[in-house]
């Protein structure tokens, strides 16, 4: 049933001599070969070799078939080049599941040169803040963070985030700077509308983590109504660092109690279905997206 392999090892053979040779130059057993080449003259109904007893020599049809196998394996080599040299041939749509967030600050940037780099491809991007797996319904891929729930799915790190306590330096300057995590409670802060883990203001006291039972005056059910809200001076968020990395840098936003805070981050996954025979839709977007993180950390 394996044509490629057949013609592949009649071509090795024509160019060894041998079975032997050609098995050991290639990691073949000579009885695995010689059974290659008995089921490709099975198949054709031809004797392609004249077996001596230590060398082969091609028959008439060996020689015109030598011909022809040679012209295939060297179209699908080319074949395979041609799809490697021209990766802009990719085509068809790319359906992915992010974050609001992450798609606005982390894709959207770097979405025109992808669509220019390869024209053939239409991307389809669905927002929401909590994991999905959509996988069953046509989804190619999805982008999240935190804790993933167990499956079969393939989650590749791309990378990690922190969480920013942060206000806004008119806030500050107006309300006082904090100098330790109870402080919140006279403060005014905002929250995700929806039960998360993102919702817990947990901080290192002394050697111990203590949670901060923080009231929001209002809740919001994207983090960029909670990042404008911080801009506009109103009061205290707690986001991710992917998410508000450039305000931090031009100083529109500044971190808060950074004498306590917790070391650790959370992972940011680029989820997929199946790691064999991965699309090249997701492979030249899984590559894209990591090269642009590389030169444009949001830490």
């Amino acid at each position: 049933m394996d044509n490629y392999s057949q013609m592949l090892a009649f071509i090795w053979a024509t160019e060894h001599g041998n079975f032997s040779a050609a098995g050991r130059a290639h990691d073949l057993t000579p009885s695995a070969m010689s059974k290659l080449i008995s089921r490709l003259e099975d198949r054709l109904q031809v004797r392609l070799f004249q077996r001596g007893t230590r060398s082969l020599t091609l028959t008439e049809e060996g020689a015109a078939y030598l011909v022809s196998a040679r012209e295939v394996i060297n179209a699908m080599a080319e074949a395979d080049s041609l799809a490697e040299a021209f990766p802009n041939r990719v085509s068809g749509s790319l359906r992915i599941h992010t974050m609001t967030t992450f798609a606005k600050h982390q894709i959207l940037p770097w979405l025109p040169e992808f669509l220019a780099t390869y024209p053939g491809l239409t991307v389809d991007i669905q927002v929401g803040a909590q994991y999905v797996d959509h996988f069953e319904q046509g989804l190619d891929l999805a982008i999240h963070s935190g804790v993933l729930p167990s499956s079969s799915r393939i989650a590749r790190k791309i990378g990690e985030s922190a969480w920013i306590t942060c206000a806004s330096p008119d806030y500050l300057a107006r309300r006082g700077a904090l100098q330790q995590p109870g402080d919140l409670l006279a403060h005014d802060c905002f929250n995700f509308g929806f039960d998360s883990v993102w919702n817990n203001w947990q901080f290192q006291v002394e050697g111990e983590v203590v949670s901060i039972p923080v009231v929001p005056k209002a809740v919001f059910a994207q983090g960029d109504l909670l990042r404008e809200m911080a801009l506009a001076g109103a009061g205290i968020v707690k986001l991710a660092q992917f998410h508000i990395g450039a305000d931090l840098k031009a100083g529109r936003l500044v971190p808060v109690l950074d004498e306590f805070v917790i070391a650790a981050r959370e992972p940011v996954y680029l989820i997929y279905s199946n790691r064999k025979h991965l699309s090249p839709r997701i492979r030249v977007f899984r590559d894209f997206m990591e090269r642009k993180l590389l030169e444009n950390p949001w830490h």
